[in-house]
């Protein structure tokens, strides 16, 4: 069966939000600027970083490369809208394939979809209008908090 990219996305979306139903949301100080949004960040499980399989490696080191080997090419201003977004759809693919691949026990996996959902804010501003270079920083972010949360041999932090 073939599914069109919008209707994967929000099953991956859908997926993403369901897996939250256990974890406790910290609320975010509601002052001016935070509007009373609520925050989710990673944790560690009991001060050691999760486990990972093969197909979280492969996913997760895939993007790094690519993200690594196109961040230069963003900051100079030489990627297009439509080689962002087209470099956000590429982002987009290899999550698809982590999330259809990827099996670790309920913890680990609720841990990794908050990781994932982070990748995929930076996704959305990297395909949006003026938002680029903000969706480059927090895809970056967001596989630097990857790669502090979950046991990746190997695993090399991005320059920020």
């Amino acid at each position: 069966m073939v599914m069109n990219k919008s209707i994967a996305a929000a099953l991956v979306a859908l997926g993403l939000t369901a897996g939250f139903s256990g974890v406790a949301l910290a609320a975010a100080p509601q002052g001016h600027e935070s509007h009373g949004v609520s925050t989710v960040e990673l944790t560690l499980n009991n001060g050691q970083k999760w486990q990972t399989d093969e197909a979280l490696r492969t996913g997760m080191s895939q993007i790094r490369e690519v993200i690594d080997a196109s961040l230069p090419l963003i900051h100079s201003g030489r990627y297009s809208a439509a080689d962002l977004s087209t470099l956000g759809d590429w982002v987009q693919e290899q999550v698809d394939f982590v999330v259809a691949n990827c099996r670790l026990p309920g913890d680990a996996d609720l841990q990794l979809h908050l990781a994932l959902t982070q990748l995929l804010d930076g996704v959305n501003a990297l395909k949006g209008e003026g938002g680029q270079q903000q969706g480059a920083a927090a895809i970056v972010q967001a596989l630097n908090a990857y790669g502090d949360h979950f046991d990746h041999p190997g695993w090399k932090p991005l320059a920020r």
